[in-house]
């Protein structure tokens, strides 16, 4: 592997650790007005920094993909631990994808107004999928790992 994974995972580490500053942040803050003052600066700013870090993951993990072989892969009858553990990892990344864009549009639209109890629903629901699917994918990236 060649710098890809270098990137890759200063792009994961900067992905979930995102990710848990706004979780705690979230808990922490559970007064309205603390809210009000807070997300609206820092929740546009965060936004971008992880639209970045999304995509450079999903650009170097494709491209790792690619460079190593494993597409074709991938779409084979072929099972084994590194595969099998690299097909769920992508199914969740997937997932993961579908919901960042989903909080990232609500995000970006109610920034600043008050959201409708629906937006809450999955906003909130969407940013807790993220928080848990990030330690998931961060697992069977450690289980591949390990085996390689």
């Amino acid at each position: 592997m060649g710098w890809e994974i270098h990137l890759h995972i200063i792009a994961a580490v900067s992905w979930i650790g995102g990710s848990v500053f706004m979780f705690v942040l979230g808990v922490s803050l559970t007064n309205k007005e603390d809210q009000k003052a807070v997300y609206p600066r820092i929740g546009p700013i965060f936004g971008y920094f992880e639209i970045g870090a999304l995509i450079l993951l999903l650009v170097t993990g494709i491209l790792m993909i690619t460079n190593n072989g494993l597409i074709t892969i991938l779409f084979s009858d072929i099972h084994n631990e590194v595969i099998d553990s690299l097909r769920t990892k992508l199914w969740m990344v997937l997932i993961l994808t579908v919901v960042t864009v989903v909080h990232t549009v609500i995000a970006f639209i109610t920034n600043g107004k008050e959201r409708t109890a629906l937006q809450n629903f999955f906003s909130r629901g969407a940013s807790m999928t993220i928080f848990i699917l990030n330690f998931l994918v961060l697992h069977y990236a450690i289980v591949i790992r390990d085996i390689l």
